[in-house]
């Protein structure tokens, strides 16, 4: 059975795993799963109801990062993983940061930003101020050489690649300012976009946030 991607491609999250998959050159299917549909048979998948997830030989996977883990140990090939115990955990490190103190802080302005919806007052303010120290704390760890972790294509990468895009946008469109614009954020995508695994999933994220806007607009 070859690996199977569930999910959708306007997600960064998807869009990690299909990064990864991409560079380290593993066969894998693609099935579009959407959220809130057949949700009986998707918790079945993944227990939170969430995308992505990976339909393995030995079963399901939720979570991107236990994909992601996964995909490593069973493909060693093109390790995007350093071998190097310290290495590696500065990798996973990155990931954590991108995530944790960055794009998952900056969803809260997602409703408002991209989506037509109103986030509060309150809510923006203390958004603000934890995305300011996210970044801070981000750009202490960040090497951007040419890299996010430094001289080779990492797992920090894919993650980087999908989700720092999406803060500045949101930070400029409601704040009026890229809380992101004293790092290299800019000349690092565009470097990476000439990556033909990048050009394949912006190319594919287009197409699928294309339809995603209009089965929304059909729904209003």
């Amino acid at each position: 059975m070859t690996i199977k991607l569930c999910g959708f491609s306007a997600s960064n999250y998807y869009n990690k795993l299909k990064l990864q998959l991409l560079e380290k050159g593993v066969a894998f299917e693609e099935e579009l799963v959407w959220v809130g549909t057949s949700e009986g048979q998707l918790i079945d998948r993944s227990p939170l109801g969430k995308v992505p997830f990976l339909d393995t030989p030995q079963g399901s996977i939720s979570e991107s990062m236990a994909c992601a883990e996964y995909i490593e140990a069973v493909y060693p090939e093109n390790r995007l993983l350093p071998q190097d115990a310290y290495a590696a955990a500065k990798v996973r490190e990155l990931i954590l940061y991108s995530e944790l103190h960055l794009e998952l802080v900056a969803r809260q302005l997602y409703p408002e930003a991209f989506f037509g919806g109103k986030v509060s007052d309150e809510v923006k303010d203390r958004t603000q101020k934890l995305l300011i120290k996210g970044v801070a704390g981000f750009a202490r760890l960040a090497r951007f050489s040419p890299f996010v972790a430094g001289a080779e294509f990492t797992l920090a990468d894919c993650a980087a690649i999908v989700h720092l895009p999406l803060v500045s946008s949101a930070c400029k469109l409601i704040y009026g300012e890229d809380l992101l614009a004293a790092l290299p954020v800019k000349d690092y995508i565009r470097s990476m976009g000439e990556r033909s695994s990048v050009k394949t999933v912006t190319s594919d994220r287009k197409a699928n946030t294309e339809l995603m806007l209009a089965a929304r607009a059909a729904k209003k």
